[in-house]
Formats: C-alpha cells, structure tokens, sequence
C-alpha cells in the first residue's frame, strides 16, 4: 500500500511500555534509542511508533513512543491501534488457507470456478488462480484507487473493484510476472464471501482473529465506538484514517496481538493448542513463488503467499532464513518479521516518515546475535563504489523508459557516463538525476551517491500464449533498511516509438480533468484538494499520451482506439504496479474513466 505520506506534526515522549528485557537487554536498549531519535527528529518528527518482539511463546518486549492524539498530547500506549497497511495481506492468505483446509477452494484452480461473476477484457482473466491473486502475479491493472483512503468508512470497495476490473484488461498474463498489487488482495474478499457466505471482515473475526485472542484487531468497517487509536493530524486538523480495502490493507491493531499471529506461524498455524490453520498452509505461504515466472530480471525479490518476502534479504546475509511483510497506507509504516528457526518475531508501526525497515532489520540481527543464533552481524554494503572500467556502448539502451511513477531519460553523455533523467510532472521538464560511470562490478555509478547504481538487462522469450517478447528494462540496485543488502529494482522499461497520434487522441493533449466520484471524505479530496489530472506527451517518444497528477503518478498509455487507451509498460516489482487504462464515453470527451474513478473535463 501506499498513500499521501502525510506526516503528523510530533510531541516527543516515550509512551508505555510492559515487557522483560532480561532475555534482550541490549537489543531493547538500542531499539528504545532507535525510536526515540525518530520520534524526535527535528526534519521529520512522527508522532507515535509502537513496537513488539517476541522469542518462542513470550512477548519479551512491547514499548509505545511518542503520542496518539497530537491536539490531545495523549501518550501513546501498547494498547494504541495503528493501521498496519499491507501486512493485513497475510490474513487474506490465510483465508484462502482455510478455505483449502475445508475443501472449499485449491489454490491453482482458476477464481472463475468458485467466483463466475469475474469477468475481465482480456480472455485470459479465465486462467488467474487464487495463487496469482496471493503472489501478485494475476495480471490485474494494480489498485482500485477509488475511496481507498478516507476519513469515515466507505463500504463496497470491494465490489467495486470486481466491477472496475470487468471493464479493463489484464497486463500481463497471469503468472507471466510479478508485480506488486492490491486489487488481487481484494478480490480474495470476493472469494471468500462466495465460499463462505460470510463478509471477509466476519469471516477473518471468526476464524482468525478470535482464535488468536487479537482482541484489539479489526478491520474499521465502521466508526468504532471504543478503543484506543492513532489518529493522523493534518494541516491542523485531527482524522481517523479509514483503509477501505480490507483484505490488502485494512487491518487495525497493536503490535501486541501482532505478536499472538506470530506465534501462529512458529506454531505451524497453531496458538495455544487450538490450530487455525494445517501446517502445510503455512508451509504454502512461506514458498518461493517466483521461481516458475517467465519474466524476473530482480531475483532477488522472493514472494510468498502474502509475504514480501521468504527469504529476507537482510537476514539472508547473516544465513538466517526470515519471512517479512510491509505496510504502508496514507498515514502509518508498519513492518513484520518472522524467523521461523529462531522463534523470533517484531512488529513495529507507527506514523509515517521513519525508517520501519531499518529499524526492524537491525533490531532482528541484533536479538539473532545477542541470542547465539548468528555469532556476528553481516558486513553492510554499498559504502564505496567499485572501480572505474571499460564500459560497454549503451547506443541501444538510450531513449525513454516507461513505468508506474514517472518517465525517465537516458542517453550517453560525450564522456563515456550515462546520463539519467526523470520527468518532473509539476514543472513538466525533464530533472536531472546524475551522471553514473561504469564501474569494474558491472553497474553504473556515482560516487557522490554511492548506495545506488543502475543496469541495463534485455529479457527475451515467448510467453505462455505463443508471442514473442524483448524487454529492456533500466536496473536499479539499493541498498534499503539497515544497509546488509543490496536490493535490485527494475525501475522502467525502454519505450519505442510510435506512429504519431490520430487527430481524436491528439485533441486531448493539454486537457486537465477532475475526479467526480470519491466519497467527500477520501484523503485526496480532503488532503489534496482534488488536484486536476491532466493529460500531454513528449516529443521525445511519440505515439503515447503521459497523464497523470502528484495523486496518480505520471504514465504513458498506448491508444487502443479513440475511445480507450492501454498500459504500456510490464515492469515487475514495484515500478509496473497500480496501472491504469483510461476511456471515454463513445462521442463523448467530456468524461474520462480511469478505472472506477470518473473525471470531467475542466
């Protein structure tokens, strides 16, 4: 999930805490100073963090930072819930799970069978399985944008977004690629109130959350009556953040039950004797499920079924197998460790604008070293850059490159570096990132910014359906949380030209557009003000039309006809996800559909 990022302006102090260091006394005490400079951090102060750690079947720390309410100055404390983003995916996993379980639904049967209102554009929506739908490999656009984030509980989100996706296409094929996406999270709501006759919320509170005792848990269906919660505070005033996508980031909790799902999962999917779930779902759920993909320039990404990642990267320095999974929404970073040998588990969530990876990747290594478990932490990467070499001729490589954020430019430079370029969608020129060299490891960089450098890789093949592909895509390798691992991102992939615009497409360059139908409580109505999409190109890549605003992002579509145009670009990872196709009405350009969400001409 991601959102606004919009900070709550901080009061520092250090909250509540009930807990037994004896086991970890210096891991809690470096944890406490970790947090406590993040809640005071003069450039980005957040408001309140809240965090847990468990070894074996004790919780042997949970500590609460900072406050809940900022006009009420109320201290934040361990029973403090805070909206924990995309780590709500891991219950839709376990749903699905359950279900299997109980002979309900198998994983790699198509959804079609259990769900036949489904229906896409694209035939082949016919071949998505739930696992597709669990590994982000489904082929759906991305999110459905439409009253995600909103200041008071909008219902039918979910229906809504089986609704948008009958009137879009798939793209790509499913199981073709991996890329991040929430819209597949939802439509496991669909498939469980299908199977079960229950709504995914009842469903998970019976199931699930009962059966842990998260008696502090659950999805913000409606304005709750009691119970204590983290509340945003923007530009002076005091919200409650609603995430109305309850299966892919709707979950409110404390990182105390947290730490009972936890134990769950060291359990084999039981707690306290009682089994929620067969061990061999959650054996299932920490599977690799990148490694029968067509197309997967970033090896390093390891999915699971709602996890992140099953082979944290981190952690895989030090040889220690980890499970994680993050969570981001409008107002709240959250981040959740499990590392199944080492009977070791950390949630740690708060206000958006500190380091939740860092953190919770340096306070895991160091309970693993503390405890013997490792005997000394990894080295940290990316300090220095290798050293200059004979580069390769980049002639091919040069051009415009396509994805979900905003286009980038590169182009080779008189001597010999690369230079890289990223469209600025408030200016609307091109901003310039740097110049990076070819370095004796294989990467261009810089050393004036040496934790990232950038690749070229081309991936060639035929795809399930009999056609060829060439993709190149531009890399991008950084080194994120506590710095003990590279990560590599495909960050764009290389456009070609086109023929030019017909005259229906090209009449539309220079319009601007206003979303008509989010609830009047969604952050972006609220927030930011409902800012006017537009759309344009660039002459530097014909054939394409660029829209987009600072909610959207900034995209080129592909027209397919006058009436509607397509995504242009398959990046895995993160840099492809959340795509949009956009249509008018026939005759009609006054109105603009861009999944579930209408705009009118300004």
């Amino acid at each position: 999930m991601t959102g606004a990022g919009l900070l709550a302006t901080l009061l520092p102090g250090c909250g509540s805490h009930d807990d037994d260091h004896s086991s970890y006394p210096q891991t809690v005490a470096m944890g406490q100073q970790m947090i406590q400079q993040a809640i005071n951090d003069p450039e980005e102060p957040v408001a309140g963090i809240s965090v847990a750690m468990l070894k074996g079947n004790t919780v042997f720390w949970q500590q609460a930072f900072g406050v809940s309410s900022v006009p009420a100055k109320t201290a934040a404390t361990t029973q403090t819930r805070f909206n924990i983003g995309s780590v709500s995916k891991l219950f839709a996993a376990l749903s699905a799970a359950i279900l299997q379980d109980r002979g309900l639904l198998a994983l790699d049967t198509p959804i079609v069978k259990y769900l036949p209102t489904f229906t896409m554009l694209s035939p082949e929506f016919a071949q998505i399985t739930t696992r597709h739908l669990l590994s982000h490999s489904s082929g759906f656009p991305g999110t459905n944008g439409r009253n995600l984030f909103t200041f008071a509980p909008v219902a039918g989100y979910a229906a809504d977004t089986q609704a948008e996706l009958a009137n879009t296409h798939l793209k790509h094929l499913p199981g073709e690629l991996a890329v991040y996406c929430n819209d597949g999270f939802t439509m496991v709501e669909q498939l469980v109130l299908a199977l079960s006759g229950q709504t995914y919320a009842d469903f998970v509170q019976t199931n699930i959350l009962a059966p842990l005792k998260m008696t502090s848990s659950s999805y913000l269906t409606s304005v709750p009556s009691s119970g204590s919660f983290s509340y945003p505070f923007v530009n002076g005033t005091q919200y409650q953040e609603f995430v109305n996508a309850y299966a892919t980031g709707g979950l409110s909790s404390t990182p105390t039950d947290m730490m009972n799902l936890a134990q769950m999962f060291l359990g084999g999917g039981v707690f306290q004797g009682t089994r929620v779930v067969s061990s061999a779902g959650i054996a299932e759920m920490g599977m690799d499920q990148t490694t029968t993909l067509t197309i997967n320039p970033a090896p390093d990404f390891h999915w699971g079924l709602g996890w992140d990642s099953v082979q944290q990267p981190a952690l895989g320095a030090a040889g220690v197998l980890g499970w994680e999974k993050d969570g981001g929404t409008a107002y709240y970073s959250t981040e959740f460790f499990v590392v199944p040998k080492a009977q070791l588990a950390l949630l740690i969530t708060g206000n958006s604008g500190y380091d939740a990876r860092g953190i919770a990747e340096a306070l895991v290594l160091s309970a693993l070293k503390e405890d013997g478990t490792i005997a000394t932490l990894p080295p940290k990467v990316g300090t220095t850059v290798a050293p200059v070499a004979s580069g390769p001729n980049i002639a091919a490589a040069g051009g415009i490159y396509g994805n979900s954020d905003s286009p980038l430019q590169v182009f080779a430079n008189a001597d010999g570096s690369v230079q890289l370029n990223q469209w600025n969608g408030k200016t609307r020129v091109w901003k310039h990132l740097g110049a990076y060299q070819y370095r004796s490891d294989g990467w261009w960089a810089s050393s004036a910014d040496p934790t990232s450098s950038y690749q070229f890789t081309v991936v060639t093949g035929t795809d399930s359906g009999g056609n060829p592909y060439n993709f190149r895509y531009l890399m991008k390798r950084v080194v994120p949380g506590a710095g003990y691992a590279y990560l590599t991102l495909p960050l764009g992939q290389q456009l070609a030209p086109l023929a030019a615009l017909d005259a229906a497409w090209q009449q539309r360059l220079g319009t601007q557009w206003t979303l008509t139908n989010d609830a009047p409580s969604a952050v972006p109505i609220v927030v930011l003000g409902n800012e006017p999409a537009f759309l344009t190109s660039l002459p530097e890549l014909p054939g394409y039309v660029l829209y987009g605003n600072e909610d959207l992002r900034y995209q080129f579509i592909v027209p397919l006809e006058d009436e509607r145009g397509f995504m242009s670009v398959k990046v895995p990872g993160n840099f492809g996800r959340d795509l949009y196709e956009i249509r008018f009405a026939p005759g009609n350009d006054s109105t603009l559909t861009l999944g579930s969400s209408i705009y009118a001409k300004l």
